[in-house]
């Protein structure tokens, strides 16, 4: 019998989903190498390979038998091929620009350790999508908005939310359709560098977010009578705004977001929030050409940037704060602590603050590859975002669920202090 490679789903998984891989026909306890392969829209390869060793069936089921040294990870690591996906070039952080067609994986085995890999001994194509069958997408061109939604199957009214990404600008919509393969009304919201919004960050006017939220507030598809906020790095910060000075906020998350305004000037009617200092000074910057910039923001408790700190005790709403205790970008950490402080100090609910040891800024959606360093938009460098693979790997699994729950609580029907029973 020749070698195949067994895959669970057969043809087709989301993203999010795990994979459970096996490859049968080998000889007994045979040595064979598996790589994954995937290009990304722009033609960018990610690969990962890892040496094993069959069973004395012949068989190689990645859910029980451990990776040996030697490759991208070790150990039992039933999705390591796909956590470990590292770019080819320098840099390159895996996106999903068009969610309606999905990555293509590639697997293959290969006889033996060595490097380069043996004999090619069975291959497989294997889709990972993002949308699920009757999931929708809308795109939205209302007034200044510029989004897209996503409306899960079957009839609403959905919780709704609104999901900002950070300072890379345009218009990323793959987690918001991810979370609405679960039954919520994303709307994946622009807020700079994407079709006629401003090209560059300089400063941020409240009302265009407030248009966003009134119109998922109005939509028939969206159940009242509030919606939720999912924002990471600097969307966090400016959902961190929105739910302080906007009507109608009822749960937001925050992915290592900030508590304090972060590289523009945000303006709401007659308000004006500057920007934390920013000093150059204090950027590390490696032989490689990679900058620590860790200690490159203000503190908002000290001197002027005092001003800076975003008043979230103005908030009607619940926090949960997602920090990755290895976020080489700003002190998450910090930033989440000192947030619950002043929420507390006013008499508000203490937030729900969640830390992952070994996690790093970028946490995605499950199975995304941790991004090392890519380049950062603010410093004109490629930056360090920090981070161990399989602790980021972790961290990003529970994480989805944790987001997940939270909306759930505070965006459903079940009135507080009544457990649903499991």
């Amino acid at each position: 019998m020749a070698p195949s490679i067994r895959l669970s789903p057969a043809t087709r998984s989301l993203f999010d989903e795990p994979l459970a891989i096996a490859v049968q026909g080998l000889g007994p306890r045979q040595q064979v190498t598996l790589r994954t392969s995937l290009r990304d829209e722009r033609g960018e390869l990610f690969q990962a390979s890892a040496h094993y060793q069959a069973g004395d069936d012949g068989v190689l089921d990645l859910a029980r038998c451990p990776a040996l040294p030697g490759g991208s990870f070790s150990g039992l690591e039933p999705m390591g091929l796909l956590w470990a996906l590292q770019p080819q070039k320098p840099f390159r952080r895996l996106v999903k620009r068009d969610v309606q067609s999905p990555f293509v994986l590639q697997l293959e085995v290969f006889e033996g350790h060595g490097k380069p890999p043996g004999r090619l001994l069975a291959q497989a194509q294997h889709e990972r999508a993002f949308l699920r069958d009757g999931v929708r997408r809308v795109p939205v061109r209302e007034g200044r908005i510029r989004a897209t939604l996503f409306l899960p199957p079957g009839n609403g009214p959905f919780p709704g939310i609104i999901d900002l990404y950070g300072t890379g600008g345009g218009l990323p919509e793959y987690r918001a359709c991810l979370l609405a393969n679960y039954g919520f009304a994303v709307l994946a919201l622009a807020y700079y560098a994407y079709e006629d919004l401003p090209k560059e960050m300089k400063e941020f006017h409240l009302e265009y977010f407030e248009e966003a939220v009134n119109y998922m507030l109005q939509h028939t598809q969206v159940k009242g009578p509030g919606i939720g906020l999912l924002g990471i790095s600097k969307g966090g910060d400016l959902c961190t705004s929105m739910a302080s000075f906007l009507k109608g906020i009822t749960a937001t998350a925050l992915i290592n977001g900030s508590v304090a305004n972060v590289g523009a000037v945000l303006r709401y009617k007659d308000i004006i929030i500057p920007p934390l200092s920013f000093n150059l000074k204090r950027i590390k910057v490696s032989e490689s050409g990679v900058a620590d910039i860790l200690d490159a923001l203000g503190n908002p408790l000290e001197g002027p940037d005092q001003q800076s700190f975003i008043p979230l005790e103005k908030a009607e709403c619940r926090f949960l704060f997602i920090v990755g205790q290895d976020d080489r970008n700003w002190k998450s950490e910090f930033f989440a602590v000192e947030g619950s402080k002043r929420l507390q100090a006013h008499g508000k609910e203490k937030p729900e603050i969640v830390c992952y040891p070994g996690a790093g800024h970028y946490i995605e959606p499950p199975f995304f590859p941790m991004c090392t360093a890519s380049m950062h938009l603010l410093v004109g460098k490629p930056a360090e975002w920090g981070g161990e693979p399989k602790a980021h790997c972790e961290a990003q699994i529970d994480a989805w669920q944790r987001i997940q729950a939270f909306f759930r609580k505070h965006l459903t029907d079940k009135p507080s202090g009544t457990s649903s029973k499991l």
